[in-house]
């Protein structure tokens, strides 16, 4: 079976792949989920893509996956060790040398945000349980207390 590393998006936070980590788990896979210092502010890329290494180790036939700002974090991890594949769950995929930064002002995030809220009738002011966590059981224990899950569960 494969392993497969799940590497958050800014947040940073392993538990967002709790509910896919048991998944893939009982279905015999190895599922590792990476925390990463979103909240530190002095961490960038490079610390990124040093955790989720040490975080692979020496493990063989690894399936990468990221979401959102992982988009940055997956080829320079792909670039320093051997995966089998890499999967961009909803990530920021970058044209060649466009930074984090210039991502954001390129795609037109701010304007086509505003506008689908106004189509769907939530609202416009940015909050992380309307954009980020409307699809997710509120009454998950997980969640309620945003635990992450340890490395391999």
């Amino acid at each position: 079976m494969s392993t497969y590393v799940l590497v958050p998006g800014a947040g940073g936070s392993s538990w967002y792949w709790s509910y896919v980590a048991r998944i893939l788990i009982d279905a015999g896979h190895e599922a590792v989920a990476v925390d990463l210092p979103g909240p530190d502010e002095a961490a960038g890329l490079p610390e990124y893509v040093d955790l989720v290494c040490a975080a692979i180790g020496g493990r063989r036939d690894v399936v990468l996956v990221t979401q959102s700002l992982g988009g940055f974090t997956a080829p320079l991890v792909a670039q320093r060790v051997p995966v089998r594949a890499v999967v961009l769950v909803n990530a920021m995929i970058p044209a060649p040398g466009e930074t984090a930064g210039d991502w954001w002002d390129a795609t037109g995030w701010g304007e086509a945000r505003t506008a689908a809220a106004v189509r769907g009738g939530y609202p416009v002011e940015f909050d992380l349980a309307t954009y980020f966590l409307h699809d997710v059981d509120r009454g998950s224990p997980r969640l309620a207390s945003r635990t992450c899950c340890p490395e391999g569960t």
